[in-house]
């Protein structure tokens, strides 16, 4: 079964209501062997791409990671980039700013981390946070030295997303190709996870109870996240929601969603000019 990628774009401009997003799709494996195989594939296929996109170091590639606690992110990249070069990929995960990053804007922390030509750089979590976190807790601000009143707040998440896709764009003209997951996740499937991490002794490190406070704020999470995916999914740097229930098949779609993407730079290997050929061929002969 094919996994068509557009599926799960959300469209420049488009609105966005969460509830009609499917947190579950019927699966594009048809068994435990068949994930595993198909999976094997696409991160083969990535690993391959991801050598022709540092031979040919023309392109960067940032991936962008946000979702709701619990719903795979650190899975979802341990699994799909399992077969890229480590020195051909970096993986940053943004928690609580510094003291010396509030004291800067709010893009500077992220920007400092942005990949180099040829290489794939993943952001778990990143400089959505200050349009997602911040919005929900507004009183975050306080620390950026930003202590707005309501008027002042609603006209700072505009802006917000007026920086971030000049930013993006920006990022897009220079050759880095910007793919933003959201993985969306049930509020039901969150539970089931968060008592998991309970019952299951190997996974009592990954509980907090920070996690379930902010489950509280599920509806103004969502409504965040509406109002982020509207204002900065763009033809140059699109969002995709990718259901995210069923880990196995997010992953897939995960995996198929960047490969179709790299693909489409049209990366090819450098080519060798005749009087380069001939000199390999001799230093060929001479090593024999």
């Amino acid at each position: 079964m094919k996994i068509h990628v557009d599926e799960f774009k959300v469209p420049a401009g488009g609105r966005v209501d969460l509830h009609k997003w499917p947190t579950v799709v019927k699966p594009f494996y048809k068994s435990k062997k068949h994930y595993k195989k198909r999976l094997e594939k696409q991160v083969d296929d990535l690993s391959d791409l991801q050598r022709m996109l540092y031979a040919s170091d023309s392109h960067a590639v940032l991936l962008i990671f946000q979702a709701m606690d619990a719903a795979g992110k650190d899975g979802a990249i341990r699994h799909v980039m399992s077969g890229v070069n480590p020195q051909g990929c970096e993986v940053f995960s943004f928690k609580q700013p510094s003291a010396e990053e509030l004291a800067h804007d709010f893009l500077w922390r992220t920007n400092k981390r942005l990949p180099e030509r040829g290489r794939i750089g993943i952001f778990n979590r990143s400089y959505y946070e200050e349009v997602l976190i911040v919005r929900v807790h507004p009183d975050l601000l306080r620390a950026q030295g930003l202590d707005l009143g309501s008027s002042g707040a609603k006209s700072l998440w505009k802006e917000r997303y007026r920086s971030i896709v000049d930013m993006e764009l920006h990022l897009h003209r220079n050759g880095t190709r910007i793919i933003k997951l959201f993985l969306h996740l049930s509020k039901e499937e969150q539970r089931k996870r968060f008592v998991a991490r309970i019952d299951e002794p190997d996974k009592n490190w990954k509980f907090s109870m920070a996690d379930v406070r902010e489950r509280g704020f599920w509806g103004d999470y969502m409504k965040a996240y509406e109002a982020c995916l509207e204002a900065t999914s763009t033809v140059e740097a699109p969002w995709y929601v990718v259901p995210a229930d069923d880990k196995e098949n997010a992953r897939l779609i995960i995996s198929e969603i960047i490969v179709e993407a790299i693909k489409g730079l049209g990366l090819s290997y450098p080519k060798v000019s005749g009087k380069r050929r001939r000199e390999l061929k001799s230093i060929r002969k001479s090593l024999k």
